[in-house]
């Protein structure tokens, strides 16, 4: 069972920045990609950016390509989400995701965290 915890979130302005954090328990975090999502009040959990376990490959939603960086330190057992030029509409949980099988392309994970919250003001 992996567990995965996020921090970093908070309340910023439109154009602020924030960074996401990830940490997964366990010692196979270099074996599994990961991925950012989110869920904002009344909407479906939408995918917002993959990364490989390598870090090699990273992938994004058409909303956020250009604005925000999916990252890792497989030292750190760590994986990033840098938040930039954020809009009200960013508001949401997000949420850190692991999985050790399946695709890369695929947005269907094994384990979430527990999510956290980023707001944005206008």
């Amino acid at each position: 069972q992996v567990q995965l915890v996020e921090s970093g979130g908070g309340s910023v302005q439109a154009g602020g920045s924030l960074r996401l954090s990830c940490v997964p328990s366990g010692r196979a975090f270099s074996s599994y990609r990961m991925g950012w999502f989110r869920q904002a009040p009344g909407e479906e959990r939408e995918f917002v950016a993959a990364i490989s376990s390598t870090g090699r490959t990273t992938r994004y939603s058409d909303s956020v390509r250009g604005r925000f960086t999916i990252s890792r330190d497989n030292d750190k057992n760590t994986v990033y989400l840098q938040m930039n030029s954020l809009k009200p509409e960013d508001t949401a949980v997000y949420y850190c995701a692991a999985d050790d099988r399946g695709s890369f392309y695929q947005n269907t994970y094994n384990y979430w965290g527990q999510g956290t919250q980023v707001t944005v003001s206008s």
